[in-house]
């Protein structure tokens, strides 16, 4: 399959042409993305299975794991398709109970940016996102000195392009003033609609926006609901969640992530799910009580 093939196309921002449907690497960790996987072997495999369906969009941190995720793309897909970008993270690390700290000062940015270097096997990052925010949503404040860190690495060529991720609409701004964006990465569903305004002023600038959690954060009512829609058309949730994302706005990327090459396939063919005018007028109507809070 090429990339052109795939659902929903490609989407260009800067000089990068993403496929809109990537790969999250988060998985490929051990359980509670922390330690080795269980099976090595068959992470490196959904890692080449992807590429091989036309994937050229892989998001990571070198905190999964740590490092393990990492290391584990390298193995598997150095050296590198031309065209192949690799989006990671920083602003986080792991304790030794696998809990997910914070990480922002300049100093632990910079060791961030060179650990993701080095466990890649890379001589500069494709893209790089400040992650800020607690676990679900943005959290008040200048983000000014974090991104002006990376903006520095940036300009000394260890950095093609800059993201912020688990920001609100002020901090993008104020990341803008200081180097340019090329992708917001947040939680965003059906459900959880809190940043319809930001998908289309980013969508209007040819900013690439990012989902994570497309399952994530809805009511009980709120997943019935879309169990029934799915139901009605034959698919599983999750494929009808990919695929509403894709047509709510062009510049929506999809990362879903999984350690099996099977659900890989599952997730690819159900991003392409043809949803009919009256259930995506259901399906908005879900997240009608998720655009509050």
């Amino acid at each position: 399959m090429a990339s052109a093939d795939l659902p929903g196309g490609v989407f260009r921002v800067a000089d990068l042409e993403f496929t809109r449907v990537g790969y999250g690497a988060m998985q490929l960790a051990g359980p509670h993305v922390f330690g080795p996987p269980k099976d090595r072997d068959a992470a490196i495999a959904v890692l080449r299975a992807a590429v091989e369906l036309g994937i050229r969009h892989i998001d990571t941190s070198d905190y999964y794991g740590p490092h393990v995720t990492n290391e584990i793309i390298r193995e598997a897909l150095a050296p590198y398709p031309d065209d192949l970008h690799i989006v990671t993270k920083v602003g986080a690390r792991r304790d030794d109970d696998g809990g997910w700290p914070s990480a922002r000062t300049p100093a632990e940015l910079r060791d961030q940016v060179h650990d993701n270097l080095r466990n890649l096997g890379l001589d500069a990052l494709d893209v790089v996102n400040l992650r800020m925010g607690g676990f679900d949503k943005p959290e008040p404040g200048s983000i000014a000195e974090q991104f002006t860190a990376l903006a520095e690495l940036q300009q000394q060529g260890l950095i093609r392009h800059l993201g912020v991720s688990t920001v609100n609409a002020e901090q993008l701004a104020e990341a803008q003033s200081i180097a340019p964006v090329v992708c917001v990465q947040n939680l965003y569903n059906i459900a959880r609609r809190q940043d319809d305004e930001m998908v289309d002023s980013t969508a209007r600038q040819g900013i690439a926006f990012v989902p994570y959690f497309p399952l994530g954060g809805f009511s009980a009512l709120q997943s019935q609901e879309l169990e029934t829609v799915a139901k009605r058309l034959g698919a599983t949730p999750m494929s009808v969640a990919l695929a509403w994302l894709l047509r709510r706005s062009p510049n929506l990327l999809l990362i879903p992530g999984t350690s099996s090459v099977a659900h890989l396939r599952e997730n690819v063919a159900g991003a392409g799910l043809e949803l009919p005018d009256d259930a995506v007028a259901e399906l908005d109507a879900i997240g009608a009580s998720g655009t509050a809070g």
